[in-house]
Parts: structure tokens; C-alpha cells; sequence
């Protein structure tokens, strides 16, 4: 079939159909994986790629995969150049070749027209373990050798055959390799769909219509971003930060050195730079990220601050106009072989909100203050004594989201570059030998402003009677409270807490391994957020229904907002609703 030309309703009709093949091939994963961050928390991204590996369409996942997923595919258009054929199917997971993390295993599958290849359906998950020495993969290791298995891009299926050799080897380096088969096998069941969809795109358009129709749409959203950039003001913000460590006790005194990240973004007509010139250098513990994940953080705060209503389809054509730079071994542009498994989501976190506090200073209406700042992991594994079996379970906690021009933020979500969702306390309990015995949310915690900060979680986990585990944390904004824009205050930084069943409580570092007997209680309060705009601007009918709600404390009341009465507002409010 002869591609229309200047056809627009065909256009969109191709351009939502790339879409919903993305879409459908998270359906896919949801309804057939096996560990419960992919099937209930979603901790996933699917996409479909050209020929070259640029992102055509990216399904309705996690931001933070926006910026590397090309790389993903383009590593191994890189390493296999045309040989590639129909029925191969492609796995890696190297950092260093356009990954994330070893947690994150890409499945990469191209699609085919007959013998014409038509691009590739990537999906990116995350692996609750990839073998090292804690359970989880998430110690604080100096090497990437000892962050677990590394997966150059390799063939995983010879047009259509398991090379079966390979399969042992992956499973054999992981602590539940009957889930990880499971969730490998969801993987290729959702790329599969997605090739299919794509072939019969190409039936009904014809190969070459559907190719020059891909390529529209990346164009579409490179002029739609150029567009909404010249309808902005032009100028130059500089922002700094300091992350709180790197889980390697390395300062003068024997605690966890922070360490600082500087950022300047000049925008200019329909052009914007981001640099990190500055910015401290690589360091010895797995807070280090290859450039495109810290892009990935830049590019998610740029489409929020630029797109606000998202009416640009996100793909690789929204990033031709920006340019992300940063020194060779930075922190933020690491260099091979240093130990990155934090930096997947801390360093993307950091740099997205950082990116907004940047704009701040010259589009204070299209940003929003710092976010909770962390994923806020917790791993746990070890035998479960219920079924005599290993088992390895992932957490990532929500907190607050941060306050904007126009409305507070929101309490105990998923925030920044993170989309995932809540795992069900029922799932996690049914499938991991834990109790969750507190998740509520954390009044006090957002920061006071015009616009109050989301709150973020309280969350309490005990070990059940003989569930020894090793755990690890993952968690920034311990020391690096979540700052507040505009004259907004900062929300609570973090604490976690583990008490052992000799009843002894201590502080957990923020990153690190540690050993939780059975029995013991993990208490977690994650950060809040930021308020936005002057404190004495805030509606005082606003602190009532926080009042009412439980947002915040009569204390908090009166000491942030110096409310003389908090009883008598919280009161008011109550009227209003009983109105």
C-alpha cells in the first residue's frame, strides 16, 4: 500500500496505534509476570523503537526510563548491526552499554515485514535480583563485578530458538530463578505482541509507509517541544545540591561523605543546554550514573515544566532540542568500572528536581518544588520458613510530592521520575515472610507554603519468627532535606529505624546492607516535600482542612503558620463540611 501523503487523519491514527502497541505490551507484562514489583507495583517500562534505535513510543511507564532505553536499543543495533533476523530475540542489562542498573533487564525483540526490519519493541524491568552478594543486588559494592550478573547485549533466541546455554546461565546466578524465568518469559511474551502489532501495521500501510510514518511522529514531537519553547522566556538558571552519600564510609570522622551536583540550564529561543560543569567526580560507592540516566531525570522535569498538559508524545524527537552535558568521570557521567546501582533512581530523582529548581529562576510559573527526592528502597531476603524456600523481595516506598504554583502537593505518591504503584499490603504478605504493621501517612512531614508540600509515608515492617534476612537500603534525603521553591520551606528528611528482638533500636545509614533476625521491626518514615511560595500566603481555610484531615498538627499550626488557634480553624473547617 502507497503511504497517503499529508494525510493527517491517517497520521494520527498510525502515531495513537504506535501508542497502544507500547500500552498493550504492558498489559501483557501486568497480567502474565510473576514478582509482585512487576505484576502489582509495575516497576516496568515498554517502548517501540526505529531502525536506529530511537524511541518512537513509549507506553505509559516510568520517566526515568526516558532518556537510556534508546541507548538500550541502540547498543545492540551497535553490537549486531545487520545481523539480525527474524525470531531473535535480544537481552542486556549493562549500565555501560545503554542500561540503567543490573536490576534492570531489557528484553529488545525487532520486528519484521517478511525479511524487512521494521524497528524493535524494547521493554525494560526491573529484576528484584541479579545474584551479588545481597539479596536484591542492591550492597554497597566499589566495582560493578560485584553489583551481580552483567549482560553485554547477546542473542537470547536464534531466530526463534532458545539458546538454552545462556537461560542456565542467567538463572543460575540468582537467588529465585523460577520467578526470574517467569518474569523473563512475560518479557517475551509482551515483546512478541508488540512485533506482531507492528507487522500488521505494516500490512495494512505498507513497510516503507509505516517506516516514513514513524519517523513523522518523532518530527511531530520535536516541533511541538520547539514550539512550546518559543512561547517560553529565555534564561539561565543555576541550581546546587548535595546528595547524602554513597553507602561507603569514607569522611575523615568514618561516616558517608556527601557529595555535591551543580547544574545550569541556559535556554535560548527554541533551544535548551543543561550543564553540570562542577559537578564533584565519581565516587567510590554505587551512586554513579552513566550520562543518559541522569539525563533521564533532566528530560522528565524539562516535559513536565515545558508540556505541562502533556500534549507532546513522548519519544526521541522531544529531546532534539535539548542538549545534556557533563564532565567525563562525574558522578553524573561515569566511567567504567564504577558501581551504579543506586544511581538509577537517586541520581535521576536529583537531577529532576534539581532541573526544576533551575527553571525557578526564570519560569517560576511552569515548576514545582523538590519532590521526596528517593525511591526509597528496601530489599529483603533470606528462607522463608513458611515454604522452606528463598525468596527476594523489592520496595519501593512513596512519599511526598512537591507543592506547585497553583496547588499543594500530594501526600505519599509516587513522584518525579517514578510512576509505579502501591504493592498491596495482602500481595506482599501472602508472598514474603513480613507484616506490614503500619502504613499511614506522616503529618508535618510536606513543607510549609502559600502551597503545601505532599506529605510522605510512615511504614512498618516486622520480620516474622524465624524469617532471618539480610536487608538493604537505598534512601536519599536522610541529611539533603527536600527544599522548598519560592520562599516554600522544606518537608522532613528521612529516618529508618531497625529494632531487633533483644529490643535495641538504631539508626540505618542510608545506604548499605544489614541483618534484620526474625522478629525484628523495620520503622521507615519517607521524606516529604517542598512548599512553594511565602508561608504567610497560605489560606487560612487551607491549614483548617489540613487540620481536619490530619495533614498537619495543631503544633505545626501554630509553629510554621503561627496560627494562635488551630482548635478554632480545624473547627471552622469541620462546618464548612458539615455545609
Amino acid at each position: 500500500m502507497t503511504r497517503p501523503e499529508n494525510d493527517p487523519a491517517t497520521f494520527e491514527i498510525v502515531k495513537n496505534s504506535l501508542y497502544k502497541i507500547a500500552e498493550e505490551m504492558r498489559v501483557v507484562l501486568a497480567k502474565t509476570a510473576y514478582s509482585p514489583i512487576l505484576k502489582s507495583a509495575g516497576d516496568y517500562s515498554c517502548g517501540v523503537f526505529d531502525r536506529t534505535g530511537d524511541m518512537v513510543a513509549q507506553g505509559p511507564d516510568l520517566p526515568i526510563h526516558l532518556g537510556s532505553m534508546p541507548d538500550a536499543v541502540r547498543a545492540v543495533v551497535k553490537a549486531f548491526g545487520d545481523d539480525v533476523h527474524p525470531g531473535d530475540v535480544f537481552i542486556h542489562n549493562d549500565p555501560y552499554f545503554g542500561g540503567s542498573h543490573l536490576p534492570d533487564v531489557n528484553v529488545v525483540r525487532p520486528a519484521f515485514y517478511e525479511d524487512m526490519l521494521l524497528g524493535y519493541a524494547c521493554l525494560r524491568a526491573h529484576w528484584p535480583d541479579v545474584g551479588s552478594a545481597t539479596p536484591g543486588s542492591y550492597g554497597a559494592v566499589t566495582e560493578i563485578y560485584g553489583e551481580g550478573l552483567r549482560l553485554p547485549p547477546v542473542r537470547l533466541y536464534v531466530g526463534g530458538v532458545l539458546n538454552k546455554g545462556l537461560e542456565d546461565v542467567i538463572l543460575a546466578n540468582v537467588r529465585t530463578p523460577d520467578e526470574r524465568k517467569g518474569d523473563l518469559g512475560s518479557q517475551l511474551a509482551a515483546t512478541l505482541r508488540a512485533t506482531e502489532r507492528l507487522h500488521a501495521l505494516a500490512k495494512r500501510y505498507g513497510p516503507d509507509g509505516l517506516l516514513q510514518y514513524m519517523d513523522d511522529v518523532m518530527a511531530y514531537s520535536d516541533r511541538l517541544m520547539r514550539a512550546a519553547l518559543r512561547d517560553l522566556p529565555d534564561g539561565e538558571g543555576y541550581f546546587e545540591d548535595f546528595c547524602d552519600g554513597d553507602g561507603i564510609p569514607d569522611a575523615p570522622d568514618g561516616s558517608d561523605a556527601p557529595f555535591w551536583i551543580r547544574m545550569r540550564i541556559t535556554k535560548t529561543g527554541e533551544r535548551i543546554v543543561v550543564d553540570f560543569a562542577g559537578t564533584d567526580g565519581q565516587v567510590a560507592g554505587p551512586m554513579n550514573a552513566a550520562l543518559s540516566v541522569s539525563a533521564s531525570g533532566v528530560f522528565c522535569a524539562l516535559k513536565t515544566a515545558i508540556d505541562p498538559n502533556s500534549l507532546i508524545p513522548p519519544n526521541s524527537g522531544c529531546w532534539r532540542a535539548i542538549e545534556v552535558k557533563a564532565p567525563k568521570g562525574a558522578v553524573v557521567n561515569a566511567e567504567f568500572p564504577a558501581p551504579v546501582v543506586y544511581s538509577n533512581h537517586e541520581i535521576s530523582h536529583r537531577t529532576a528536581d534539581m532541573a526544576m529548581g533551575a527553571l525557578a529562576a526564570f519560569m517560576p510559573d511552569q515548576v514545582m518544588a523538590c519532590s521526596q527526592g528517593t525511591s526509597a528502597v528496601l530489599t529483603l531476603g533470606g528462607l522463608d520458613p513458611r515454604k522452606g524456600t528463598r525468596y527476594v523481595s523489592y520496595e519501593t516506598v512513596k512519599g511526598g510530592f512537591g507543592a506547585r504554583p497553583n496547588k499543594d502537593g500530594i501526600n505519599v505518591i509516587a513522584s518525579g521520575i517514578s510512576n509505579t504503584m502501591n504493592t498491596p499490603v495482602e500481595v506482599l504478605e501472602m508472598a514474603f515472610p513480613v507484616r506490614v504493621e503500619r502504613y499511614e501517612i506522616q503529618p508535618d512531614s510536606g513543607g510549609p507554603g502559600r502551597y503545601r508540600g505532599g506529605n510522605g509515608a510512615r511504614r512498618t515492617w516486622r520480620m516474622l519468627d524465624g524469617a532471618d534476612a539480610t536487608g538493604a537500603l537505598c534512601m536519599e534525603r536522610m541529611t539533603s532535606p527536600p527544599f522548598g521553591l519560592l520562599g516554600g520551606s522544606a518537608g522532613i528528611p528521612a529516618t529508618v529505624t531497625l529494632t531487633t528482638p533483644d529490643g535495641l533500636t538504631r539508626g540505618l545509614p542510608s545506604k548499605g546492607a544489614f541483618a534484620a533476625p526474625g522478629g525484628s521491626v523495620i520503622d521507615m518514615v519517607t521524606p516529604g516535600s517542598g512548599g512553594f511560595g511565602p508561608v504567610a500566603g497560605r489560606d487560612p481555610a487551607a491549614i483548617g482542612r489540613d487540620l481536619l484531615d490530619g495533614y498537619i498538627t495543631a503544633g505545626a499550626a501554630a509553629s510554621a503558620y503561627g496560627i494562635k488557634d488551630p482548635a478554632a480553624l480545624k473547627a471552622a473547617a469541620k462546618e464548612e463540611d458539615r455545609r
